[in-house]
């Protein structure tokens, strides 16, 4: 057979900038809905062709930038049989690959359509330690049960183009080989699942695009009880430098192959008991890399189902027949297999369609079968279409005839999907998640459209090529066999394919939502904390009042009190306000942005222009109150505050979210917080699992005060949970603060691991241990007790010394290493943070370089940079210092100063899939929608962000639009401030 090879070349273009839509609007306090001015193009594209774009079809909307991929040199070609095989099982042997082959390359001689666009999907990623690391992402592979893609696409090699979504390879590949951790075994990788025929180490690198002996390492890493923090920080050089982002994803990778393994092994006990499994069926569940495949080569066998019609065939006794019709059609007589007493081969109809049905289901069961198909559908232009349901309809027009008393399903949130028709591979991820509501309640009924030349062409190429007979078959037999093709397709195939694109459409929606979360959440966690002020948090009200906390400058209550600023005895309620901030120096107002906060603010507004509050210069600022109601009624707020009312509670909670964001958020729900959108379209366990994921990496980054911190803080740092953390505070509650890390070990219930994890991220502040040990009365009974302690756990004798060095970011593991540099430098412990050791650090890295430093001290470089960073920081240092700041103001602008064309500046509030919410100072947030988030318009830095905005960012704004009447501003970004 005469086989061509061709160089495939991808054409990448940006995804369509459709916008926002209401239904897809986040559900919490601050945003209720969102501008349906923002109107996704649901226009179905009309391009005439299999799968081909017309030139210059984009250029209405922003300009397309192409990247070609470099032809590859031509590969040899490879040898495949292209009639059926003798039997089943030769079918699935001859699928294998053999080594060296490169049968990717080869196009076989068919009709090939026009390539389509291949959009990869979006990806996040954003550095909280910013040393050493590097934006990195992932990518998923295809799945099939079969390795034998007929088709392979040459990646491009340039790194990233704006108008194209985020690249999901982690760029490892110009790099050298890091170390390697210890050999991982593909049974501790997998678990106590089955075992496998892929090695799951090359398949985690083809589903994650990173590099193989990187995967490797995560995989022996997380497989030792590391945790992702941990990996980032102190074994950057078996990463590759990678971000926890990428680890996490990779993870999650790992998660989801040892549960195909799990479910395997599961299903494969299963049909042994009922006596089903057979040697090829085995064979074909340990092909399967997903548990998509899974489901497709188990449902026949699902008890009770109904038995699949392939299967009643067998048990006929058809299966030999139709084996027969591929192997020597010149032999098969079907009237031979009547048998006129049994039912199901009474009539030689009744012996075709027997035949017909197990053909149909060994052809949807082929792996290289499916593989083509699929390189057919990426080929076209496959398209997800969606309109109101019959049901929802219905129920309107008999509401509004009176014949129902309950009110209809609104069907007006989703009027953008009423009718609505998109590519499958340029549909935005909200409107994945929007179509997906509405199908769940009933509105919408959704559709997937494979092009009617897919069948064709497929049906054409079974009969010819895969499943072409091996010898002459009479025009009956031909018959039988194209009509199990076409049954094959429309009853098996098409189904899977349909299922497939829903599943990665939703599994990759969720991914970016859950990215959206992380991110949102991240920032706001890591706002730069308000140090030394003394604040008053006022959660504001009209009919019960605002309740107002002042704090002290380390978060203490001074005094708590409510004020009716909104009714006739305002005057009187200023004139307490007043003392109360002259009484204890508060110069700093910190108001929720809930019920009566555009009112609270304009009374301190006024109250600060007539300079009420002199001889005070008094400034205020709105926070987001997101979750504090919650919070107040919580365990932990009823353990720290017993004697409060919840809602002098919340006032505390909102004046402690400028003071320390991070330690107040972390003891709320993160799903609370008021960040991301489509919370409640997502899976839980995974949006629960990256949040819990986030809270831990910027707690642990940022490191905590081992004496001071709380017990809700302490359980989010790595490598502790909710017992350790308990016993750590009951430890310093009894036996006084701790002066080093070594104490650690003291607690109970914290053996050699956790200790590992959970030290590098736990500061000993010498200042703080000396004054909580200076209010101890007894000064003696700690140190009988850690003696007595120390005893009772059998670790010998620990010092109670202190270490300068458990004050930095250096793990206890490279103090060896921390002295003999120093000693090599002429350098003392006492000087950490000085100038004087700083500039010793850095000309000695100068004149011998990282690298030769590290051999030198028999290291890594990428420990000894941590060790240089930790030497030069000063005491106390946070890396919060440098992110963004809360923005205190005097004075505010009304909704109704606003006028298009003005220039404000703002701070992100709040961001989705479809644009950025900025809060402009009028009491409403503004939306950017996503079309005027542009590269010119951002710095370098944030170009691999999928939206390139984040919650705390300053930016300036134009104004767009004001629609006072439905209460909505539409901004346009001009840049971002620095």
């Amino acid at each position: 057979m005469i086989r061509r090879t061709r160089t495939v070349k991808v054409y990448k273009e940006s995804t369509s900038d459709e916008d926002d839509d209401p239904s897809s609007m986040p559900k919490n306090d601050s945003k209720e809905e969102c501008e349906e001015e923002w109107i996704p193009d649901s226009k179905e594209d009309k391009t005439k062709g299999r799968g081909r774009k017309r030139k210059g079809e984009m250029a209405e909307k922003k300009p397309v930038t192409k990247r070609v991929a470099k032809p590859r040199e031509s590969k040899p070609k490879t040898e495949r049989k292209s009639r059926a095989p003798k039997s089943l099982n030769t079918v699935k042997q001859e699928q294998a690959p053999n080594e060296g082959q490169q049968s990717s390359d080869v196009v076989r001689e068919t009709r090939v359509p026009q390539q389509s666009m291949n959009v990869k999907e979006e990806r996040l990623s954003i550095n909280i330690y910013s040393e050493g690391t590097t934006g990195s992402g992932m990518a998923e592979g295809p799945c099939s049960s079969k390795q034998l893609p007929v088709m392979k696409k040459e990646e491009p090699e340039e790194d990233f183009t704006f108008d194209e979504p985020a690249q999901k390879k982690q760029k490892t590949t110009s790099a050298p080989e890091g170390r390697r951790a210890a050999a991982v075994k593909s049974g501790d990788i997998l678990g106590e699942g089955l075992p496998m025929n892929w090695d799951p180490i090359k398949v985690l690198a083809d589903k994650t695009g990173v590099e193989t002996w990187v995967c490797a390492n995560i995989a022996q890493l997380l497989h030792e009880e590391n945790t992702i923090p941990f990996i980032v920080r102190y074994r950057k050089e078996l990463i590759n430098h990678m971000d926890a982002d990428a680890v996490r994803d990779v993870q999650l990778a790992l998660e989801e192959l040892s549960s195909v393994s799990r479910k395997g092994k599961s299903i494969t006990q299963t049909l042994k008991k009922e006596g089903q499994l057979t040697a090829e069926l085995e064979e074909a569940l340990k092909n399967c890399k997903s548990a998509d495949e899974l489901d497709h080569v188990y449902s026949p066998y699902k008890k009770g189902s109904k038995l699949s019609k392939a299967r009643r065939a067998k048990q006929l006794g058809l299966e030999p027949a139709a084996l027969a019709l591929l192997q020597t059609p010149q032999t098969l007589n079907l009237h031979s297999w009547i048998q006129p007493n049994t039912e199901g081969l009474s009539t030689v109809e009744d012996v075709i369609t027997g035949i017909e049905q197990i053909l149909a289901d060994m052809i949807a069961k082929d792996g290289e079968t499916l593989t083509y198909v699929r390189s057919l559908c990426e080929k076209s232009k496959v398209t997800i279409q969606s309109k109101v349901s019959k049901t929802a309809v219905k129920e309107q027009q008999q509401y509004k005839q009176g014949d129902q008393k309950s009110k209809p399903k609104d069907v007006d949130k989703f009027l953008l999907y009423s009718d609505f028709t998109c590519d499958v591979q340029r549909i935005q991820h909200h409107q994945t998640l929007a179509i997906n509501r509405g199908e769940s309640l009933k509105i919408l009924t959704v559709k997937v459209n494979i092009p009617d030349w897919v069948k064709n062409d497929f049906c054409r190429w079974c009969v010819n090529v895969r499943w072409r007979p091996q010898g002459f078959a009479r025009p009956e037999l031909m018959k039988i066999l194209n009509d199990a093709v076409e049954d094959s397709y429309k009853r098996l195939i098409l189904p899977l394919l349909i299922r497939s694109y829903r599943t990665k459409l939703t599994a990759s929606a969720e991914k970016e939502s859950v990215a959206m979360f992380v991110r949102n959440l991240r920032q706001r966690l890591l706002m730069c904390p308000v140090r030394g002020r003394v604040i008053m948090g006022i959660d504001p009200g009209f009919r019960h009042g605002c309740k107002l906390a002042v704090l002290s400058a380390n978060g203490q209550i001074i005094h708590t009190d409510v004020v009716y600023l909104h009714g006739s005895g305002r005057h009187k309620e200023a004139d307490k306000l007043r003392h109360l901030m002259i009484k204890h120096s508060c110069q700093t107002v910190v108001i929720g942005n809930g019920t009566a906060c555009r009112e609270t603010e304009a009374f301190f507004a006024d109250l600060i222009k007539r300079q009420f509050f002199c001889p005070l210069d008094v400034s205020y600022c709105i926070t987001n109150e997101a979750g504090a109601s919650i919070y107040s009624v919580s365990p932990e707020a009823v353990k720290e505050m017993p004697d409060l009312d919840p809602n002098l509670r919340s006032a505390v909670s909102i004046g402690r979210r400028v003071q320390d964001p991070l330690a107040e958020l972390v003891k709320i729900d993160p799903k609370h917080i008021g960040i991301g959108t489509y919370q409640h379209d997502v899976s839980k366990s995974l949006l629960r699992a990256a949040l819990d994921g986030v809270v831990q990496e910027c707690v642990s980054f940022v490191g905590v005060d081992i004496n001071i911190c709380s017990e809700t803080l302490m359980r989010h740092v790595a490598g502790l949970n909710a017992g350790q953390a308990r016993n750590i505070v009951e430890w310093r509650e009894k036996n006084g603060p701790f002066l080093n890390r070594e104490q650690l070990r003291l607690v109970k219930g914290l053996g050699p691991k956790s200790f590992q994890q959970c030290s590098g991220f736990i500061r000993v502040n010498p200042e703080t241990a000396h004054s909580m040990q200076s209010r101890k009365t007894d000064s003696s009974a700690p140190e009988k007790a850690v003696a007595k302690k120390s005893k009772a756990k059998g670790s010998g004798s620990i010092s109670a010394q202190p270490n300068p060095l458990d004050q930095t970011c250096i793990h206890p593991e490279s103090y060896s290493v921390t002295m003999s540099f120093l000693s090599q430098i002429g350098g003392h412990l006492n000087q950490l943070g000085s100038p004087e050791l700083t500039e010793r650090v850095r000309s000695s890295i100068r004149c011998s370089g990282l690298e030769t430093l590290a051999k030198t001290l028999h290291t890594t470089p990428e420990t000894l940079q941590l060790i240089v960073d930790g030497l030069t920081q000063p005491p106390g240092f946070d890396i919060r210092q440098d992110f963004e700041q809360t923005d205190f103001k005097q004075g505010i602008v009304s909704l109704s100063d606003l006028r298009e064309g003005t220039v404000l500046t703002g701070r992100v509030d709040n961001t989705a899939l479809f644009g950025a919410f900025v809060d402009i100072g009028v009491g409403r947030s503004g939306l950017i929608p996503k079309r005027y988030i542009t590269p010119d318009k951002l710095p370098s830095d944030h170009r691999r962000r999928s939206l390139a905005l984040g919650p705390g960012e300053r930016v300036e704004v134009r104004v767009l639009n004001v629609d006072l009447q439905r209460n909505r501003i539409t901004l346009d970004l001009i840049r971002v401030l620095r």
